[in-house]
């Protein structure tokens, strides 16, 4: 079965274009051996997402990684796959938390099934990626352990709440970064050392994955507002409508301005269908929406400037212009 196709950067070099489809059709094959099963229903289930699609991007990260050392190393399309499949698996929980009826365009495991099919599919895949860690060895396993633990730590800030006293805006970069920035970031890791990168590369690389990931999160929080429909894949408001309280949203929340007034009402919960395109037009045009590109370019700016220490190599090139990709792409 052909790869998944690779976002669409500007890759400066057509050999690593060339190694990274290759890469990901390798991790392709794995991962949908991994998520089988003797069972046939635990197998279907396991695959479902799988068959849904997706970019696989963090797969790319991990194969990109791995060229600043030898990217044929035989770990590095197993590591990919385990990151794959520990994202797919809190995919499946994600849906449960959220009560999503839709996942890629196909109904969600949980609406096929039932919420206990759902957690318990994820966990599956969860066990599958440990079967082939312990394979990896240790270092990598505890790497797996602490980005797990982000992960659910993340979940669980989110479902709380900021604490009193505890900005708002501060727990929400700090949720986004446990929740979405962790697991790229041991993307970038987990190519390096496997690939057998030196130290400092290793480090450099975990770093600017991390603030790739928190841009990413941050972008389709612009995207929500500032897009159409046919340019972020979604309807323009989904957060506003569902009452998610992305970056802008808190920031006006947060504003005393009195002319800041009526849109503080609408977002105050979940926005009604008939106030959407009001609250949606109010919010482009708000202060609030230029803070927050100005949040999400100071960390393409975090990315930028820890891979400007690394070697001058095409996978460099590959990953500035996915910090072009993010910027260019975030309304």
């Amino acid at each position: 079965m052909a790869a998944p196709p690779v976002v669409d950067l500007p890759f400066i070099d057509e050999g690593l274009a060339a190694d990274v489809a290759s890469g990901l059709d390798a991790v392709e094959k794995m991962l949908r051996t991994s998520a089988d099963s003797q069972d046939a229903f635990v197998a279907e289930a396991s695959k479902h997402l799988i068959e849904a699609g997706g970019k696989r991007f963090r797969a790319m990260i991990v194969l990109l990684a791995s060229h600043f050392g030898d990217f044929r190393a035989p770990g590095v399309i197993p590591g990919a796959v385990v990151i794959e499949l520990t994202h797919l698996a809190t995919l499946y929980h994600d849906d449960v938390m959220d009560e999503a009826r839709v996942r890629r365009g196909s109904a969600s495991a949980n609406a096929l099934w039932d919420n206990k099919v759902a957690i318990l599919t994820g966990d599956y895949l969860f066990a599958q990626a440990s079967e082939i860690l312990a394979d990896l060895g240790p270092e990598l396993v505890r790497i797996q352990a602490r980005t797990f633990s982000r992960l659910v730590r993340g979940q669980i800030r989110e479902t709380i709440g900021p604490r009193p006293g505890v900005d708002a805006v501060t727990h929400y970069i700090e949720v986004l970064a446990d929740k979405t920035g962790s697991l790229i970031a041991t993307s970038g890791r987990f190519g390096a050392l496997l690939s057998g990168a030196t130290p400092e590369v290793v480090d450099r690389l975990t770093s600017a994955c991390e603030a790739i990931g928190v841009a990413f999160q941050l972008r389709d929080d612009l995207l929500d507002v500032a897009s159409t429909a046919g340019e972020s894949g979604k309807t323009p408001g989904t957060d506003l409508r569902e009452g998610i309280r992305t970056l802008p949203v808190l920031y006006v929340l947060a504003s005393t301005d009195s002319q800041d007034a009526r849109l503080r009402e609408l977002l105050s919960g979940p926005v009604a269908e008939d106030d959407v395109a009001e609250a949606v037009e109010l919010l482009r045009a708000n202060q609030a929406m230029v803070r927050a590109r100005a949040e999400l370019m100071s960390w393409i700016g975090r990315a930028r400037d820890d891979l400007m220490t690394l070697p001058d190599i095409p996978a460099r090139a590959a990953l500035l212009s996915l910090c072009d990709y993010v910027a260019d792409r975030s309304g």
